[in-house]
């Protein structure tokens, strides 16, 4: 029961950060904003990331100004931002680290600045550690669990509150540092704001029609979202004979086939396939979690393009989509 406890939270909080994405590059997000004691922020922030922190045995400073600070802004959103920031120096933290989160005004700004005893950032991640998806290290174990986007999310979260996160780093191995920086408040709060400018990223594979084919609901579903998410459309199956007539049906651009499905297995699914629709028409991507040498033989032999092995990095699928097959804008037949 603890297990399914943890992975039922667990994928909430991937759902959550999907569809937080998705609201935000929709424009559709709104900020309540008051004014806020930065030092309640703070304590909230801090209680919401102990459970991660003390699970790497970590050692958490805070320092905060003797006098009041006060911003402008929804607090349930800034207290998101330096949980993101804090359980992103946990993670990438080795066990018995530091963690230290300090807080100073700077002129007509407050900085709050996170740093760790972690990992570290190469000179040349640095620029790249706020994209979408991005994850300095996909092999790290530290990765796994999660898509990439808190720093995105955390980053797109402070510009809409009028300021921003900076990343520092000494190196591999050395720490890393994210300041978070807010104007302070002066005068009354302006009143609800909705988010600006769409959030900047790769170029999205949009309209590619997508059929996802898995007999886990769960990974099937999560799947969609992630591949909406990227902007394309999505039809969802649950075994491989109502998958086949889902995609003859609707002609996808693109279809990701799991390989142990009930009825037909993704290999017969794609040998079917394959006498009806021609590599350059549609796209068949194995996902799957057998990844031996004679299962990519299998694979291959049965007409597949692409053989990918779970848990997959988002931004494989999302490069695939952009190399697939077919027109985006050509209508289903």
């Amino acid at each position: 029961h603890a297990m399914l406890d943890r992975q039922v939270q667990h994928m909430v909080r991937l759902l959550d950060e999907l569809l937080e994405v998705s609201r935000i590059s929709r424009g559709v997000i709104e900020l309540r904003r008051e004014r806020l004691d930065l030092a309640a922020v703070v304590h909230d922030a801090v209680q919401a990331a102990r459970p991660q922190i003390e699970q790497g045995g970590h050692a958490l400073e805070v320092t905060l100004p003797d006098e009041p600070v006060v911003v402008e802004g929804d607090e349930m959103r800034l207290v998101q931002v330096l949980v993101n920031l804090l359980n992103n120096a946990a993670r990438y933290t080795d066990p018995g680290g530091s963690i230290r989160l300090g807080v100073r005004r700077d002129a007509a700004q407050v900085r709050v600045a996170v740093e760790d005893s972690g990992i570290g950032i190469a000179p040349e991640r640095l620029a790249g550690v706020f994209a979408m998806f991005g994850q300095l290290n996909r092999d790290d174990p530290r990765s796994q669990g999660g898509l990439g986007i808190g720093l995105a999310l955390a980053q797109r979260l402070a510009q809409m509150h009028g300021g921003s996160i900076e990343a520092a780093s000494g190196g591999l191995g050395l720490g890393s540092r994210f300041t978070l920086k807010l104007p302070l408040a002066t005068g009354a709060p302006p009143a609800a704001v909705t988010a600006p400018a769409p959030m900047t990223t790769a170029p999205q594979p949009r309209g590619r029609r997508v059929v996802v084919v898995d007999d886990n609901r769960d990974n099937a579903d999560t799947t969609a979202l992630l591949l909406g998410a990227f902007g394309a459309e999505v039809q969802v199956a649950y075994d491989g004979l109502s998958g086949l007539a889902e995609i003859e049906a609707w002609r996808p651009q693109v279809v990701l086939l799991d390989l142990g499905l009930p009825g037909l297995d993704g290999c017969e699914v794609a040998r079917r396939l394959r006498t009806r629709f021609t590599p350059a028409e549609m796209t068949l991507i194995a996902l799957t979690g057998w990844g031996q040498a004679d299962d990519r033989e299998r694979t291959r032999e049965a007409g597949f393009d692409h053989h990918l092995v779970k848990p997959v990095a988002p931004g494989v699928i999302e490069a695939l989509l952009e190399q697939a097959a077919g027109d985006p804008g050509a209508p289903a037949r």
